[in-house]
C-alpha cells in the first residue's frame, strides 16, 4: 500500500475519576486523514480542512508525532498527510489526539507495522506535548487501542485495555466555546488531600471493576470526580444544571470530557443515551448556549481504514 484513508475517533479522557489515566474511544464522531508514502525524507501537511490549524510540520501535532516515528524508523522516505478535521479544536473530545494518533497509525500500517500499538502511543504523545505542554496518553491510547484504556504507568509506559459492556453508550454535548487544554491544566491544584485521594482511588477501582463485571450500577456510583471537576466546572456554563438534568433523566454518570468544555454522560442503551441528550439540549437552550451533541456507542476498534 502507498496510500491510506482512515477514520480517527474522538475520545473522552479522564472519564470523571481517572485524570490523565483513563479514556474511551467514540464511534459517532472523528477526523478523517489521508496519508501517502513519498520518496523524499520528512513529513508534509499537504491539506487541512475543517479547522484553522498550522500546516507547518513542526507546529502541527500530526507532523510532530509523525516525526517522532520517523526518527526511530528505518524508512528512508517520508509521508504526505491530508487532515479533514471533524473534531473541533479545544472541544475536549481529543481533537489533537485524533490527528496525532491517526498520523502514526497510518504511517506504521504503510510501513508494514514495525512498531507495536504501545510504541505508537509514545509517538502520538509527542503531538499531545505540543498541544498542551504535557505528553499525556489518556486520549491517544483509546484512539489507538479502541474501547476503554487505563494508563497504569507513564514511566515506563504501560497501557491496559479494559473490557466494557456492549450496551454502554456515551452522550457528549459541546457548548460552542473553546477551552484550551494548556489553560485548563494551569488552574489545577498540584497537591490534594489524602481524604480526596482515597475517594478518587476508590472510584477508579470501582469503575474498572464495574466495566469488567458489566455492573452498570457500580459504573454509575464510580463516575465521580472529587479533584478536577470542582475546579474545571467553573469554566463551563450551566455545568451543574446540565449534570443534574442528565442524572435525573437516567444517565449512569456525568462529567467533564477531558479538559472541557464538552460534558459527557454514560448510559445503559442507546435510547437512554438519546434521552439524556435531549435533557442536555434543553439545559443549553434555556440559558441560550449554542451546542453540538453526539450520541455514540463505545468504539472497540479505534482507528480504522476507510474505503
Amino acid at each position: 500500500m502507498e496510500t491510506l484513508k482512515i477514520f480517527c475517533p474522538a475520545t473522552i479522557a479522564n472519564v470523571s475519576c481517572g485524570f490523565d489515566v483513563l479514556g474511551l474511544a467514540l464511534d459517532a464522531v472523528g477526523d478523517e486523514m489521508v496519508v501517502r508514502k513519498r520518496s523524499e525524507k520528512g513529513i508534509r501537511i499537504t491539506k487541512l480542512e475543517g479547522q484553522k490549524l498550522p500546516m507547518e510540520t513542526h507546529l502541527n501535532v500530526a507532523g510532530v508525532a509523525g516525526l517522532a516515528l520517523l526518527e526511530q524508523s528505518e524508512y528512508q522516505g517520508g509521508f504526505d498527510i491530508e487532515i479533514y478535521k471533524k473534531i473541533k479544536a479545544g472541544s475536549g473530545i481529543g481533537s489533537s489526539a485524533a490527528s496525532s494518533a491517526g498520523a502514526v497509525w497510518a504511517m506504521n500500517t504503510l510501513l508494514g507495522n514495525p512498531f507495536s500499538t504501545a510504541k505508537l502511543v509514545e509517538f502520538a504523545m509527542e503531538g499531545e506535548r505540543l498541544a498542551s505542554g504535557v505528553a499525556h496518553a489518556d486520549n491517544v491510547a483509546p484512539a489507538l487501542f479502541g474501547g476503554f484504556t487505563l494508563v497504569r504507568s507513564y514511566h515506563p509506559l504501560d497501557i491496559v485495555q479494559i473490557p466494557f459492556p456492549s450496551e454502554l453508550f456515551a452522550t457528549v454535548i459541546h457548548p460552542q466555546i473553546e477551552v484550551k487544554t494548556a489553560d485548563s491544566r494551569k488552574i489545577l491544584k498540584t497537591n490534594i488531600s489524602l481524604q480526596d485521594g482515597i475517594k478518587q482511588w476508590g472510584n477508579v477501582g470501582g469503575l474498572i471493576a464495574g466495566l469488567f463485571l458489566k455492573d452498570y450500577a457500580l459504573i454509575g456510583r464510580s463516575l465521580q470526580d472529587h479533584i478536577v471537576e470542582p475546579i474545571r466546572s467553573i469554566l463551563i456554563p450551566g455545568f451543574d444544571d446540565l449534570k443534574s438534568g442528565a442524572l435525573q433523566t437516567g444517565a449512569l454518570g456525568c462529567g467533564i470530557s477531558g479538559s472541557g468544555p464538552s460534558i459527557f454522560a454514560l448510559s445503559k442503551g442507546d435510547e437512554m443515551a438519546q434521552n439524556v441528550g435531549e435533557s442536555m439540549k434543553k439545559t443549553y437552550r434555556d440559558i441560550g448556549v449554542d451546542y453540538d451533541v453526539h450520541v455514540s456507542k463505545i468504539n472497540a476498534e479505534g482507528i480504522k481504514i476507510l474505503d
